[in-house]
């Protein structure tokens, strides 16, 4: 019997959608808790009845390098306790606490120093501990970014989970260029678990086969843009530059992470553009058993998650990964 662990989606995409009139800016996802207090709840409660076991918290985005010269300098603070106070008010069982990359997203060129980061990203964690069941590191897209908020996740002692970026047309490295094997000794070390985020679905099958010799549960999710485009790398980005996939219909996703799950993913779920009617899709395939392995198809049914449950399915290694 293999536990599967089912994340929720993409925070900050569901909130521009349900924000239509608001102009996307750098910090999108932090501001609308101040302007729209309660829709960050909501977008929770959302993905818990779609099947979500897992709340991750409104602070990828929340750095002091981030908000450094806006009006929410000054309240830096203030912005972790109303993202833990929206969290708490999901059904998710457990709340994961958001740590992203320091200076941008996919931008590793712009990563401090090992030491630097890593005192940073304790600081976020001691912030972030102890309200959380976990932390989730996000979008690491190097081998010293992956080196130093390890350093400093694991200083909160709750689970550190590391999720690694990897390149969109080469699951194989991460984006910065580098081999993602590189990254795996530093989670090995301080990680409780690794996977793959905000990458495109078709990359991952080849990462999840790395992380698969990690000796830790493993898993991955998904973004669904068409690429990353040059104009999201520059200084202070909006997601206005990026378009949304087409052929990113919840059946479609739901199929990519269906094959995950049968390669041996343990944890999977949604980054960005991933909705709550794509998380449902997810839980309702898990439910019923719908996952496919090299032996062909594998009937399993379970019921619905209760609070203190993730879903659990069969999988064809028929070995059972506790992920607490």
């Amino acid at each position: 019997m293999t536990e599967i662990t089912l994340l929720d989606g993409g925070m900050g995409q569901e909130l521009i959608h349900r924000t239509p009139d608001d102009a996307p800016t750098p910090l999108w996802s932090t501001q609308v808790m101040v302007n729209l207090p309660g829709l960050v709840a909501q977008v929770h409660r959302d993905f818990a009845d779609a099947g979500a076991t897992v709340a991750t918290t409104n602070t990828y985005a929340i750095h002091r390098d981030r908000v450094k010269d806006t009006p929410l300098e000054a309240r830096f603070n203030d912005l972790y306790t109303m993202a833990l106070a929206e969290a708490r008010l999901s059904k998710a069982p457990r709340i994961a606490g958001a740590i992203g990359p320091l200076g941008a997203s996919y931008r590793p060129d712009l990563h401090p120093p090992s030491d630097e980061g890593a005192a940073l990203y304790g600081d976020i964690a001691r912030m972030l501990g102890p309200s959380c069941d976990l932390l989730l590191c996000e979008t690491v897209c190097s081998v010293l970014h992956a080196e130093s908020v390890l350093r400093g996740a694991t200083r909160s002692g709750k689970p550190v989970w590391l999720s690694l970026s990897v390149d969109d047309t080469e699951g194989t490295r991460l984006r910065s260029g580098e081999p993602l094997a590189d990254a795996i000794p530093y989670a090995q070390a301080g990680a409780d678990a690794v996977l793959i985020n905000c990458s495109a679905p078709e990359a991952i099958p080849a990462g999840l086969e790395i992380l698969a010799n990690a000796g830790l549960p493993y898993g991955a999710y998904a973004n669904g843009f068409e690429q990353i485009s040059e104009g999201f790398l520059g200084d202070k980005p909006t997601v206005d530059t990026l378009q949304s996939r087409r052929d990113f219909t919840p059946e479609a996703y739901a199929d990519h992470v269906m094959g995950w799950v049968d390669q041996g993913a343990t944890i999977v779920g949604g980054c960005c553009e991933v909705s709550p009617a794509h998380i449902a899709e997810i839980a309702a395939r898990l439910r019923a058993g719908a996952i496919r392995s090299s032996k062909g198809p594998i009937r399993c049914p379970i019921s619905p998650p209760t609070p203190a449950l993730s879903l659990s399915v069969v999988a064809s290694s028929a070995v059972r990964w506790p992920i607490t």
